[in-house]
């Protein structure tokens, strides 16, 4: 009979045990909005798997929302937010970078007797343009032949060399190209096909044009079928592009002319040559002549001859954030680590320190190279909370805030489908990771910040649930809509 008294409490415990945890996950799941709760039910995203903060800017205020606020997640490409803010705390937002020219010989008849020495220290738009400007102002000083060589040093960052597969098995994707103290137009070759119907062919540009490498200038124009309505579809397939070979880009496949002008960018399939031969194809291209070869150098201790500035920094983090640039984010975080050798190693120290002073001296989130392209950061939505809290303190808060895509206007969440575009919002994605933050400004006048991460395998279908948590922090203190009430948990 005692046996039996035992195994009854026993037993009722444990049903107690079941029916409170069930009912603590109920009212958990039940505490999110209802619009928010309902987009997660048809994405199939279970509540442990994301975490929420909506709290009043000041922080003076228990959040109106607060879910798994202090589980540490990867939040992709929001970690952009943590490099971009100590950035402009530490460099200041006017900061800009120099990319220095020497010349080490005289200038006769057009002809330069030595070299020409090219020093980067992080640029992070570094683009064609501005490399055509750099060589256009060697040709005003005279320079039409280098006799010598053109030299590069790019010692001021110091990155451990990695396979650009590695991470998605994507290296022809411009975003995995690596940081680089002279990153020339993002070591990538933008192609642009124009169709032209008399010749039957799409004519090819590449820019740069890239020494040394056999670049195939056009593309037949596939035939129209019969019956057919002539959509472009996806040219990309069509063109049956091989990348396979650094020393030539060709095509065995169709361009068609329906799809008129389009642009593709690629990472050079070789990206340790990509500079000497970016920077010998479009000096050759302008008419000049060179000697020697271009290959890395050592620059000068003594003043440059000229040097060309970068955009500032608050213009920089505007392209990092609002359209998501990895490589400019690291050249960003690099730059943090200086001087020189800067490494991923004395940024994240950099970063941790700052982090330290400004935030919290022990709850240091997990940073790995500061774009967020990293299975390795983890970071809580309490944490990243925190971090904008303090920059809307900060002076450089104007900056960082019209650096935040605006919903359903521009940068990446210009397709939003929000209804208010009162928010400033850093987005992220990766497989299987999905994030917001940033700030919302309420149809009353307050202003929160706003914090979601998503971990699972369906985070890429969370969208619907993210827009209705903008717009129910948005409808701050306005009537209730009317939702559905069977909702599944």
């Amino acid at each position: 009979m005692h046996a039996l008294k035992s195994l009854t409490r026993y037993l009722s415990c444990t049903l107690l045990c079941v029916v409170a945890s069930i009912f603590s996950a109920s009212a958990q799941a039940q505490a999110l909005p209802p619009p928010v709760l309902m987009a997660l039910n048809r994405a199939q995203v279970p509540t442990d798997a994301i975490a929420l903060l909506v709290q009043e800017v000041g922080g003076r205020t228990a959040p109106r929302l607060s879910h798994r606020a202090d589980q540490p997640m990867n939040p992709a490409s929001v970690m952009k937010l943590v490099t971009t803010t100590a950035a402009l705390d530490l460099l200041g937002s006017a900061y800009t970078w120099r990319t220095s020219v020497w010349i080490d010989g005289p200038v006769v008849n057009g002809v330069l007797q030595g070299n020409v020495i090219i020093q980067g220290q992080g640029d992070p738009k570094l683009v064609l343009e501005k490399l055509w400007l750099l060589l256009r102002r060697l040709q005003g000083l005279g320079i039409h032949t280098i006799a010598g060589n053109i030299l590069l040093d790019n010692r001021a960052f110091e990155v451990p060399t990695t396979d650009a597969a590695d991470f998605d098995g994507e290296p022809l994707r411009p975003y995995n190209t690596a940081p680089d103290a002279l990153l020339v137009n993002f070591k990538s070759v933008v192609m642009t096909f124009a169709p032209d119907p008399l010749a039957n062919i799409a004519r090819v540009q590449f820019d740069p044009p890239l020494w040394g490498v056999q670049l195939q200038t056009s593309v037949p124009l596939s035939p129209v079928k019969s019956g057919g309505n002539g959509s472009c579809g996806n040219y990309r397939a069509g063109l049956k592009a091989d990348f396979s070979t650094p020393l030539s880009i060709r095509f065995n496949g169709s361009y068609a002319a329906s799809c008129g002008e389009k642009v593709w960018p690629i990472a050079y399939a070789d990206p340790a040559s990509y500079n000497a031969r970016a920077l010998e194809g479009l000096w050759r291209s302008m008419g000049g002549q060179l000697t020697g070869t271009v290959h890395a150098g050592t620059a000068p201790q003594g003043p440059a001859t000229f040097e060309f500035n970068s955009p500032t920094l608050a213009e920089v983090i505007r392209d990092i954030n609002k359209f998501s640039n990895n490589v400019m984010a690291q050249q960003v975080f690099l730059t943090l680590g200086l001087p020189a050798p800067a490494t991923p190693a004395t940024a994240r120290e950099a970063v941790r320190q700052w982090w330290q002073r400004r935030i919290s001296a022990t709850d240091v989130p997990t940073i790995d190279n500061g774009s967020g392209l990293s299975r390795q950061n983890r970071i809580s939505a309490q944490q990243l909370g925190q971090l904008l809290q303090m920059a809307y303190t900060s002076p450089n808060m104007p900056e960082l805030m019209s650096s935040l895509p605006l919903v359903g206007v521009d940068g990446t969440l210009k397709r939003s489908l929000a209804s208010s575009a009162s928010a400033h919002l850093k987005t992220g994605s990766l497989r299987e990771v999905t994030a917001l933050a940033g700030y919302v400004h309420a149809t009353n006048g307050k202003r929160y910040v706003l914090v979601a991460i998503v971990n699972h395998p369906n985070a890429a279908a969370v969208r619907p649930a993210l827009d209705a948590l903008i717009d129910w922090a948005v409808m701050d203190n306005q009537p209730p809509r009317s939702y559905p009430t069977d909702l599944k948990q």
